[in-house]
């Protein structure tokens, strides 16, 4: 692998590993609203969307080559993986579809009233309450990537930082 490919292939892992802890964050955040506030909760919630399209585009190879191959040769995580990706998918837009036909804070502040009815209060808790699971199952497919780039990217550069190479040695 040539250094810019390398270079790129670091890059990209960075930014994604970057783009999903802020979503985890704001996801954590925004989870009760009891506690971050009803303006604070539609905002960054509303704020996801750009998140979750930057998260899309980080990972669309992986989309569109799993598409190609879905009903070929595939192996059973990466099938159950992008089945589960779906999911969370259509669980985040139904989420964000309810949360906005309730919200009672940031689309009266664009202007916008929109008419609401009890269903869509009961299908956002039953969304968001899909969406833990959706999100726990997610975090365990991928935890070996998390775990391996995090210490690839953050703790290795700290502890060169830290711990120059004579200091690991025993040497001072």
């Amino acid at each position: 692998m040539s250094n810019e490919t390398a270079q790129n292939t670091s890059n990209q892992a960075i930014s994604k590993l970057w783009v999903d802890i802020l979503i985890f964050a704001v996801f954590l955040i925004t989870m009760e609203p009891r506690l971050s506030r009803l303006p604070v909760h539609e905002w960054l919630s509303l704020s996801m969307i750009f998140g979750m399209i930057v998260h899309l585009l980080i990972n669309w190879d992986w989309v569109a080559q799993v598409s190609q191959r879905f009903l070929g040769r595939l192996g059973g995580q990466t099938r159950i993986n992008y089945i589960l990706n779906w999911l969370f998918f259509i669980d985040g837009t139904l989420i964000i579809v309810s949360g906005v036909m309730i919200s009672e804070v940031a689309m009266p502040a664009l202007g916008l009233d929109l008419s609401i009815g009890r269903g869509w209060g009961e299908l956002h808790e039953l969304s968001t309450n899909l969406a833990l699971i959706l999100l726990g199952l997610h975090t365990a497919l991928h935890w070996s990537w998390i775990v391996n780039t995090v210490n690839r990217y953050m703790i290795q550069p700290a502890l060169r930082i830290f711990l120059p190479e004579n200091k690991k040695d025993g040497v001072a």
